[in-house]
């Protein structure tokens, strides 16, 4: 049986985006298949498009990192899950069609009170910010926390999960309405990168004590001088690239942590660990209404480019998804 899907015909601008025909995925060992109803829109889907971010050699070719929907197809060794139970999923690729193969230990259920839409939100920003900021991070209450890009997906969820466990947040984003919006979500302050210095601001409060970076570029160094003695840096992508001349010696002297992780290339068992985590920790959160993605906007599956450009223009706020099913 086939399937409409979301292909990238060769590398190059969103305009490379295109509808196709694939089949149907058919469940592997460990694996579920998902009937798509929302795709969540990442910059890892954009580097792929870009020819940047190869897949693995294991995952499909389609773009589309998290999906939520109904279970369609259940393979050997699954417990846990039933046909049409309502799930969002990390998956290893293909999000961008009808229907997508992934282990079922990376599903997680809908949220209690939430939509389909809002659930395609949860499961790649969720799963960064975790593993980043608290297992790899190991962010506690009452330190200071610093997220670059606090107005995105992943600094939108960055910011309510800091501050939830107790840290004082503080972000920077390029807008006085962005910067608002991080405040709104519990920002102590939210820091316009175009008026101020967020090295010159952290310092005032006695530095950032953890820091999630995904800008790279000359930000390695100022974050390094934004770090309080025993500070970690944790890195998640280098949108100003990955190559940089860096004095070490404030490693040593100031006992600095730098760090970093990718989602993607990690085993099976490292993201069902991670997912694990999230059920026992955060869902509870989300089930309550204590804390929720903050949406950007929707685009028919047709309309993949234009959500590209949209997330590529760096004016959005949140998430934002495709509308598949």
């Amino acid at each position: 049986m086939m399937m409409r899907a979301i292909e990238i015909a060769r590398p190059g601008g969103p305009d490379m985006l295109r509808e196709t025909q694939r089949p149907r995925p058919e469940p592997k060992e460990g694996e579920i298949v998902i009937d798509v109803a929302f795709a969540g829109v990442n910059r890892p889907d954009a580097l792929q498009r870009a020819g940047a971010y190869a897949p693995p050699s294991d995952a499909s070719d389609l773009p589309g990192l998290e999906v939520s929907g109904h279970v369609a197809a259940i393979g050997p060794g699954v417990t846990g899950w039933a046909m049409g139970d309502a799930v969002c999923a990390l998956v290893p690729g293909g999000g961008y069609a009808e229907a997508v193969a992934t282990p079922a230990a990376h599903c997680l259920p809908v949220p209690d009170g939430m939509g389909l839409k809002e659930a395609a939100c949860l499961p790649e920003t969720f799963f960064t910010v975790w593993s980043n900021v608290f297992m790899r991070g190991g962010l506690k209450g009452g330190e200071r926390f610093l997220v670059h890009g606090g107005s995105s997906g992943i600094g939108t969820t960055a910011i309510q999960l800091a501050r939830h466990f107790g840290a004082r947040v503080f972000a920077t984003a390029g807008s006085a309405e962005k910067c608002a919006a991080c405040e709104r979500l519990g920002a102590e302050r939210a820091i316009n990168y175009r008026e101020a210095d967020f090295v010159d601001v952290l310092r005032e409060e006695g530095g950032a004590d953890l820091i999630l970076d995904m800008v790279g570029g000359d930000y390695i160094a100022r974050n390094l001088k934004a770090l309080a003695d025993d500070g970690r840096l944790v890195q998640i992508a280098f949108l100003q690239g990955p190559k940089v001349e860096l004095n070490l010696a404030p490693l040593m002297m100031r006992r600095l942590t730098l760090t970093g992780s990718t989602l993607r290339p990690q085993s099976i068992a490292a993201k069902s660990a991670i997912a694990a985590e999230l059920r026992a920790q955060v869902w509870p959160l989300l089930d309550a209404g204590r804390i929720g993605p903050v949406m950007d906007s929707s685009y028919p599956l047709a309309e993949a480019a234009a959500a590209h450009a949209r997330m590529e223009s760096s004016e959005h706020i949140g998430k934002i998804v495709l509308q598949v099913g």
